[in-house]
């Protein structure tokens, strides 16, 4: 594990563990198709699928083991993103802002899924994505400008 990212006096044994096996670059790259896959789920009204989507989502940061170093950009991302939930940052600021249009992006594409239109979902569900992904871009510069110091 970096040397940046150490235990945190603070924290709980299970919030340390849980980051530190969800800084495993599988595990992120594998949520990146959650939200498409959750979506198609509600637009096909596979509720199996849906329950096992879901299912995933909430084991998936525990499934995997701690990565080795933080080569990885998902690694980095992570580690970003522990770091910007520790911090002090504008809740209404930027990159704050990404995640909320990610949120409004996200309920439109499930209103879109239940209402069973397919372009406004599509639409939805890719924007939602673009903005996630950008915002987790952020947490990969802010853990690399926390890195220089």
């Amino acid at each position: 594990m970096p040397s940046d990212v150490r235990p945190d006096p603070d924290a709980s044994r299970l919030d340390r563990y849980f980051w530190a096996r969800h800084a495993n670059p599988k595990s992120g790259w594998s949520r990146v198709v959650s939200l498409p896959l959750l979506v198609t789920c509600i637009y096909y009204r596979n509720w199996r699928g849906l329950a096992a989507t879901l299912a995933f989502v909430v084991l998936n940061p525990v499934l995997f083991p701690p990565p080795a170093d933080d080569s990885a950009w998902m690694t980095r991302v992570v580690h970003g993103e522990r770091l910007w939930t520790r911090g002090e940052h504008d809740r209404f600021g930027y990159p704050a802002v990404l995640n909320y249009g990610n949120g409004a992006a996200t309920l439109y594409a499930i209103y879109a899924a239940l209402r069973r239109h397919p372009r406004e979902m599509a639409l939805a569900t890719a924007l939602a994505m673009a903005l996630k992904l950008w915002f987790v871009a952020e947490m990969v510069h802010l853990y690399e400008a926390q890195q220089r110091g």
